[in-house]
């Protein structure tokens, strides 16, 4: 079974060349697997199911054509984590949990997006929590769609404030936090986004060796994780060709 994953490509009206570079994605790589899964920030800012416009409705299409074959599975990330049922119904997609545990050719993978893992980064934990309560998104979700672009492009401008000013190694995950959720999983592997370092991290958990492998954000290439056989190949790819720039395994 070949399973890939993709992460951080932040669609927008701001990034065609990304938004063309996906496109070529699901034409080709993703023709032939058994599998696709996007682990959050799938777009760079989702103000709810209920905004529609020529562009979201060309990748509604596009998934929607690629999930009649394949399936498709979505785990919200912190910036599309309002994206939900309508969407879904719409695209044939299936979302996931904060956490979801796949068998990956008989071995147990643990997926996230990743940002509840960068516990240090206290004022975004407490952004985060604000964010992710049904309470609090039902009463976005209720205002009139003009406020919600508004306030989705005053979150974007204060997180990228927040962030020029933050030290890196506070925005990246805590290791203490990884070795707990892999454990109170029971995994050996770990697959997410969000700190845009893609990368395969080797540690140990519970006195055994484990992986951790990070899911690249998408700019000038795109990054997928393939998983077949047994083995896994990160892929940074150039979104034109498509042809491999990088690969990880």
């Amino acid at each position: 079974m070949r399973t890939l994953f993709i992460s951080d490509l932040h669609l927008s009206h701001h990034s065609p060349a990304i938004t063309s570079g996906f496109f070529n994605f699901l034409k080709t790589q993703s023709a032939t697997a058994d599998r696709l899964y996007i682990l959050g920030d799938f777009f760079d800012a989702w103000i709810g199911d209920d905004f529609n416009d020529p562009l979201i409705q060309q990748i509604k299409t596009a998934l929607a054509e690629l999930a009649a074959r394949c399936p498709i599975y979505f785990l919200h990330g912190n910036r599309d984590f309002l994206l939900g049922n309508r969407f879904a119904a719409e695209t044939g997609i299936q979302l996931l949990p904060e956490t979801e545990v796949v068998d990956l050719d008989g071995r147990r993978a643990l997926l996230m997006h990743g940002d509840s893992l960068c516990t240090q980064d206290l004022e975004y934990m407490k952004f985060r929590a604000m964010v992710r309560n049904p309470a609090w998104q039902q009463q976005v979700l209720s205002l009139p769609l003009a406020q919600r672009i508004q306030m989705a492009a005053d979150l974007r401008n204060k997180s990228k404030s927040m962030n020029a000013m933050k030290a890196e190694d506070i925005m990246d995950v805590t290791p203490e936090e990884v070795a707990k959720v892999m454990t109170a999983n029971g995994v050996d592997l770990l697959i997410h986004g969000h700190t845009h370092r893609p990368a395969r991290h080797t540690l140990t958990v519970n006195n055994a060796p484990a992986e951790r492998w990070v899911l690249g954000d998408w700019g000038n290439t795109g990054w997928y994780l393939e998983a077949e056989n047994g083995a896994l190949n990160l892929i940074q790819f150039d979104l034109v060709t498509l042809n491999p720039v990088k690969v990880v395994a």
